[in-house]
């Protein structure tokens, strides 16, 4: 399709992480839609020497500014749902533009061909749905954002750039039925399940891609689903992670629940499990699997202070809870667990299966779902890992 509302996709450098990310049919869009369009003059770009998430100000400094909107780097631009001030990080980031990376290889799973009609759950900035725009064509692009303030100012950028896909203010997890059926669906924020509203309203032979994660952490990836008879199954194929739904997100204040310091209602123990045994070689594949695994539990792994780290694990559904603490140089943690599920002893099984099953990485799981529910599988659906 060509470079949209007169502008032109020639001569405009592509950043160097538009190379192999890039799927056939999206280079003119990444040329002709640049991110930097859609970003707020105060943003938060996460830094990678610093490790955070930074305030950058376009007025103030917009050589930075401009090197962070091209950088392939996630930027918040939400704090709080919209009740933050100031220009300090807020508590919790709620709504983003996402690494150009991700979004270049989410798009490429999208696997679009002209004529296809897209839904995209999560607006955010509007920088994905211009360039669905872009590829597809305004009438072909529908986009649903729960937060009516950030669709209104999504929608407002878009007609600015030249682009006027259907932008709708509401819950992106009932989809939007009014537009339905889609060839495609698209999830731009991190979902603890995938509804089946969504395989209702995307065409036989369509797809739907959604980064899907449990509770246990952050470590999310992106799932590829094929929709035929009335079910939808499919791939994950890369770790990522996203900000979550808004009504899937894990609330719980670590600590509410664990007895007071210096009692003895714990039990004690030891392991001699490492740290990368439990959090991995930063693939995500480990935490992946412990949250299949362990389910309705939830891992925080705190700063390290001094020689130790500890990592504490949280029962949703009951008091439960356990934490190791790793030791430098030390062979052995020491472990304490209390209530009625022993979630240490689950953990280490579940490292052991890992550990029994050569290890599998996340592109040999799978999901698949039906009108009675989901399951994730191992390299094939008749090969359930936890019911979901």
């Amino acid at each position: 399709m060509e470079a949209a509302r007169g502008r032109s996709a020639a001569g405009r450098p592509l950043p160097a992480w538009r190379g192999d990310e890039l799927a056939p049919g999206w280079k003119d869009a990444f040329r002709a839609v640049p991110r930097s369009a859609f970003l707020p003059d105060l943003m938060w770009p996460y830094d990678m020497a610093e490790r955070r998430a930074v305030p950058v100000v376009r007025t103030q400094d917009p050589a930075a500014w401009r090197a962070f909107a091209d950088a392939d780097v996630p930027v918040v631009t939400q704090w709080d749902d919209g009740e933050h001030e100031g220009t300090a990080p807020g508590r919790v980031s709620t709504s983003s533009a996402s690494m150009p990376s991700v979004v270049a290889a989410m798009l490429g799973d999208l696997q679009v061909a002209d004529g296809n009609t897209v839904l995209e759950v999560g607006t955010g900035t509007g920088w994905n749905a211009a360039l669905l725009s872009h590829r597809l064509g305004d009438a072909h692009v529908t986009t649903v954002e729960v937060d009516p303030g950030v669709a209104a100012t999504a929608r407002g950028t878009l007609e600015r750039a030249g682009f006027r896909p259907a932008v709708i203010s509401g819950d992106g997890f009932a989809g939007h039925p009014a537009r339905a059926p889609y060839d495609r669906i698209i999830a731009t924020c991190g979902v603890r399940e995938i509804p089946y509203t969504w395989v209702e309203q995307t065409a036989p032979g369509g797809a739907i891609v959604a980064p899907w994660g449990t509770r246990f952490g952050n470590a999310d990836a992106v799932v590829r689903l094929e929709v035929a008879d009335g079910a939808a199954s499919g791939r994950f194929t890369r770790r990522v992670e996203f900000m979550k739904m808004r009504a899937q997100r894990t609330a719980l204040r670590h600590g509410d629940r664990v007895p007071p310091e210096g009692t003895d209602l714990a039990d004690p123990s030891t392991t001699t499990r490492t740290e990368e045994d439990l959090l991995g070689d930063g693939s995500g594949t480990v935490p992946f699997v412990l949250g299949l695994r362990v389910p309705g539990c939830v891992q925080a792994a705190a700063e390290k202070r001094g020689d130790t780290r500890p990592v504490w694990f949280y029962g949703l559904a009951d008091p439960s809870w356990a934490v190791v603490a790793f030791r430098d140089g030390q062979p052995a943690s020491p472990v304490w667990q209390f209530g009625p599920r022993r979630l240490w002893d689950e953990v280490e099984s579940a490292v052991h299966w890992w550990r029994s099953q050569d290890h599998p990485t996340i592109d040999r799981f799978g999901l698949t779902v039906t009108p009675h529910g989901s399951h994730v599988w191992l390299d094939t659906a008749d090969r359930p890992v936890a019911e979901q």
